[in-house]
């Protein structure tokens, strides 16, 4: 290498750090405090209401002054937009894992009794507060927000279809997969109302009546 080579090497920028570039602190820190506060609202819009529950309270929750919501929210309508939205996204990639842990060689009845345990804990777990917000205010929604949702709880819920198929081609599931899935949602996402954590079920438990109910075992 010649002495011009080297010293126009020397001077060239270093390679492009590929992938997302990195969150400065206060980007982190508002990350932060934007998920407490939808934290907060999500605890608030489910013990009270949402028509309620105000964004003062909301913003008295998270510990923050009575106007700071609108810093990272237009509206408390957009803060129960992204409620739902945050929600979500946190119980896809967690059933998306499951399922990969799980493997190809997983049983039809085996992946289904991982996603009704896990969708259990969705709705009735301690911190889970976002799908009975979505049972009780989907209304509130504008329609546009009401779409936005939808998408993920479609995708989120067609990843229950290939068990369903094959629990269905193996005779395990009597109905049909399609209005299965519609039927067991509606029955899971009750479980809010009734289950109590002190009570005599365990979520294992649970989870066991609830394939009993929905699939034949031999």
């Amino acid at each position: 290498m010649t002495e011009s080579s080297t010293a126009a090497h020397a001077a060239s920028p270093p390679p492009a750090r590929r992938g997302r570039p990195r969150k400065t602190l206060q980007e982190r820190e508002e990350s932060e405090r934007r998920a407490e506060l939808l934290q907060a609202a999500a605890r608030l819009f489910r013990s009270q209401g949402y028509d309620a529950t105000s964004t003062r309270d909301i913003a008295a929750a998270a510990g923050m002054q009575s106007g700071s919501p609108f810093y990272y929210f237009e509206s408390k309508g957009a803060m129960l937009h992204a409620v739902m939205q945050a929600g979500m996204a946190a119980v896809s990639e967690s059933q998306a894992l499951l399922l990969r842990q799980l493997g190809r060689r997983a049983t039809g009845l085996e992946r289904l009794r991982a996603l009704v345990r896990h969708h259990l804990a969705v709705v009735v777990g301690p911190d889970s507060h976002f799908i009975p917000v979505m049972l009780y205010e989907w209304r509130a929604l504008t329609p546009e927000q009401r779409r936005d949702v939808a998408k993920q709880k479609d995708a989120y819920e067609a990843a229950w279809m290939p068990a369903l198929r094959r629990l269905h081609r193996d005779g395990q599931l009597r109905a049909r997969p399609e209005v299965a899935r519609l039927l067991i949602f509606g029955a899971l996402n009750w479980a809010a109302q009734w289950f109590n954590p002190q009570g005599p079920l365990t979520l294992d438990e649970l989870t066991e009546q609830a394939l009993r109910l929905f699939v034949h075992q031999p």
